[in-house]
């Protein structure tokens, strides 16, 4: 039997840790060993920890670390079909197959990801108003389940597993192997440009008539800022670069700075943040420059142990979409209440989503995605967000579950109305609820 190690766990929040048993298999055979181990009660598999709530931690649980089963197994280069097991990163992708001229279809604003995470998150990019989820690149994987039986699952195979476990943030079982496509790409270097917003209004305007002449659209957003002023952005709209340029097809750049400790409590406030978005604001005026992929897509991967930066209380980020016709009243509404709070968020993302996928229980749907970083106060900062959410829900919206730490479960019955079907699907295969987190107990998803 596997060995294990007892030790604190959390998400990449830093925050709200709990004590798991964790195991590291090296084989799927190891795996499927603690399928009957009777040590343990529930299991969860875990990735790369870039989670940032508890939907990858297990407290009084087991966790599995996949991360060692990290093999490419093929690759067509005709097609771009990869297949490879699931503790393969996005970085690990990257830095193969960038070189060979390709690229991924969708990515997070991470490259530190596990493709299996990917996979249960449902993950999605600046792309998604026009390409969709992560799951749009999926053409099948191999999920092993509570009673050791290993389907291959696809659209056409299990259709109703494949869509359970798309998004279902690891409950259906062990992800082990995954098939998808790559794209194929000229240059590492994409066409940006920059525009200055005056506020939320005007913000998403610029998205809703820019988004046919731009494959990628995000913005960074003001949350500070009040009156006329509230939801000031700088969009950065971006396609490949025209030019293919095959000598800019390199491996990922390695970052350039960590934060070696945790920085003390309060550098982050209404000040420092309001001081640095005074000259990111100033200083990103519009205009088109050719940036490379690594700058554009993954910004904060320069800085290793970011999340250092709240201190040792953590940080929770909070990630909700709202539809079109409510997104300029939800956010406003949003902002307004951020605003009076004084509550700091350092880094705010704006973005565009597309048509709701089919995953149960998937994030995106039509509309609008605001995602925030707030230092973690405790008590005070848990009920602004319980009250953001009711906004949310009033408006039609929902929270991201892979950003989440304080959701309510009725307020997440509500935000998930698919959730019933997942539950019929999970009881089907895991009958005695094997795969457990502390989100799943939290959020009561076990419970019909």
């Amino acid at each position: 039997m596997l060995r294990s190690v007892t030790a604190e766990i959390s998400g990449w929040g830093n925050h709200s840790r709990q004590t798991s048993e964790i195991y590291r298999p090296e084989s799927a055979t190891e795996t499927e060993q603690l399928l009957t181990y009777d040590r343990i009660s529930s299991l969860l598999a875990r990735g790369l920890g870039r989670s940032y709530g508890d939907s990858a931690v297990n407290g009084d649980g087991a966790t599995v670390l996949l991360t060692h089963l990290n093999r490419f197994l093929s690759f067509d280069p005709e097609t771009g079909v990869l297949e490879c097991e699931a503790g393969v990163s996005l970085a690990h992708i990257l830095q193969t197959f960038l070189p060979r001229g390709f690229f991924l279809p969708v990515t997070p604003g991470t490259k530190h990801v596990t493709v299996g995470g990917a996979v249960a998150n449902d993950v999605h990019g600046k792309n998604h108003h026009r390409d969709g989820a992560f799951s749009n690149c999926i053409i099948s994987f191999r999920l092993m389940l509570a009673s050791g039986e290993i389907l291959t699952c696809s659209r056409e195979s299990h259709p109703y597993l494949f869509w359970a476990t798309v998004g279902g943030i690891g409950l259906t079982g062990f992800i082990l192997t995954v098939r998808l496509r790559l794209v194929r790409i000229h240059s590492a270097l994409f066409s940006v440009k920059y525009l200055r917003a005056r506020n939320l209004d005007e913000a998403l305007e610029m998205f809703t008539t820019t988004e046919k002449e731009y494959q990628y659209s995000v913005a960074w957003i003001d949350c500070l800022k009040g009156g006329r002023s509230l939801g000031r952005s700088v969009l950065m709209l971006g396609n490949p670069a025209p030019d293919p340029a095959p000598e800019t097809l390199k491996p990922s750049r390695n970052p350039f700075l960590r934060i070696p400790f945790y920085l003390p409590a309060g550098t982050l406030n209404s000040a420092t943040i309001g001081a640095f978005n005074e000259v990111y604001f100033r200083r990103h005026g519009s205009g088109q420059r050719l940036v490379h992929l690594e700058s554009f897509f993954y910004p904060l991967d320069a800085i290793l142990d970011w999340n250092r930066m709240y201190g040792r209380s953590g940080f929770v980020q909070y990630q909700v979409v709202l539809p079109p016709e409510t997104s300029l009243r939800g956010m406003t509404r949003i902002l307004e209440m951020l605003s009076a709070a004084r509550a700091s968020s350092f880094l705010a993302v704006l973005k565009s989503l597309g048509p709701e996928g089919q995953g149960l229980l998937s994030f995106p749907k039509r509309g609008f995605t605001l995602a925030l970083d707030l230092p973690f106060r405790g008590p005070e900062v848990e009920a602004l967000l319980n009250r953001l959410d009711g906004v949310v829900l009033e408006n039609g919206g929902r929270v991201y579950l892979a950003k989440d730490s304080v959701l309510k479960r009725d307020v997440f019955r509500e935000m998930y109305p698919r959730l019933g079907q997942f539950q019929e699907i999970k009881s089907h295969v895991d009958p005695n609820h094997l795969f457990s987190s502390s989100m799943a107990r939290r959020l009561g998803i076990m419970e019909a």
